[in-house]
């Protein structure tokens, strides 16, 4: 109800502010997510019930084509469908679902906003920043990393297996993050290939 009734909605009104140019919708909506529940999991010995929680199984982009289509920037709020309980709404991770949808559409690059500059290879140490690297180089380090990274480079590797070019996860407190991912050479924060 946060994702869908507040956030959504709220996105949609500072984009708006600027001319009638977003619509919001949720992975739900004309079936645009499938999800699966997760599992139960082990923690410390314990078998933990995630409740609603799941993961994208599959993804139908007629309903943000259509959006495309009519000019309008789409505003997804990351819930699905439970394939295996109608009726259910799952809680997706917003960068997983971010990448499945990336993948599905087809996309030349996925950007990821963080409140870090990108990935580093030995965190703390700011100097280890990684500008670029491939997706076999990603998926060797990603049982390493700190746990807050693990689902945006999981979902920047699987756009990017998924058949994207480019994903990067970029500092999105810095002005003007996302144009200067896009639209220079160097760009900022970490950018995936294949």
């Amino acid at each position: 109800m946060v994702l869908t009734g507040k956030v959504n909605p709220e996105l949609v009104d500072e984009i708006n502010a600027h001319g009638p140019l977003a619509a919001g919708t949720t992975g739900e909506d004309a079936g645009l997510f499938i999800g699966k529940r997760r599992p139960p999991i082990e923690v410390d010995g314990e078998t933990v019930d995630l409740g609603l929680v799941g993961d994208v199984v599959g993804v139908r982009v007629d309903p943000v084509l259509a959006l495309l289509e009519a000019g309008l920037i789409p505003v997804v709020s990351s819930i699905a469908p439970d394939v295996d309980r109608p009726g259910d709404s799952l809680n997706i991770n917003a960068d997983a679902a971010a990448g499945a949808l990336a993948s599905a559409l087809g996309a030349e690059k996925l950007v990821i906003l963080t409140d870090v500059a990108g990935l580093y290879a030995n965190w703390p140490d700011r100097d280890s920043l990684v500008s670029s690297l491939t997706a076999s180089e990603l998926e060797t380090m990603l049982p390493s990393l700190e746990s807050g990274m693990i689902p945006k480079m999981r979902a920047c590797l699987d756009a990017v297996r998924g058949g994207v070019n480019k994903a990067a996860i970029i500092d999105g407190r810095e002005p003007h993050s996302v144009l200067l991912e896009i639209f220079t050479e160097s760009g900022i924060g970490t950018e995936v290939t294949r």
